[in-house]
C-alpha cells in the first residue's frame, strides 16, 4: 500500500488545518489507519486511529476534542481535521495503515506516508 499525505502548512495558533492521506490499495477499508507526528528531537508519537470495520476512533489525550480522524473508504482516503491548533502541535505528520486491529505503537503499522509538515505560529 502506498500512502500520500498532503495538507500541511503554516497556520496561526488557534487556526485549523485538514490533512489528507490517499491510499493506493483498494483494500484500504480492511486496514486500521492512524496519524502520527514527530517534532524535531522527539520520538514519533501517536495522534489518532480509525479502526477497520467498526469505525471506532481513538485519540491521544493531547489532541482529544480538537482533532478528528475520518476516512472515506470509497475514495481510499483518510483525513485529520485539526482545530484550535497550538504551537506544540507543530511537527511532521505521518499517515499510516496497518493490519493490527488497534495500536498506538508505530511498529504496529505496516505502511507509512511520506509526512507533511505542520507549523503553528504563536
Amino acid at each position: 500500500v502506498q500512502l500520500q499525505a498532503s495538507g500541511g502548512g503554516l497556520v496561526r495558533a488557534g487556526g485549523s488545518l485538514v490533512l489528507s492521506c490517499a491510499a493506493s490499495d483498494r483494500a484500504f477499508s480492511s486496514y486500521t489507519v492512524g496519524w502520527f507526528r514527530q517534532a524535531p528531537g522527539k520520538e514519533r508519537e501517536f495522534v489518532a486511529a480509525f479502526i477497520r470495520g467498526g469505525g471506532a476512533t481513538y485519540y491521544a489525550d493531547s489532541v482529544k476534542g480538537r482533532f478528528t480522524i475520518s476516512r472515506d473508504n470509497a475514495k481510499n482516503t483518510m483525513y485529520l481535521q485539526m482545530n484550535s491548533l497550538k504551537p506544540e502541535d507543530a511537527a511532521v505528520y505521518y499517515c499510516a495503515a496497518g493490519e493490527s486491529y488497534y495500536s498506538r505503537h508505530p511498529g504496529s503499522y505496516n505502511y507509512w506516508g511520506q509526512g507533511t509538515q505542520v507549523t503553528v505560529s504563536s
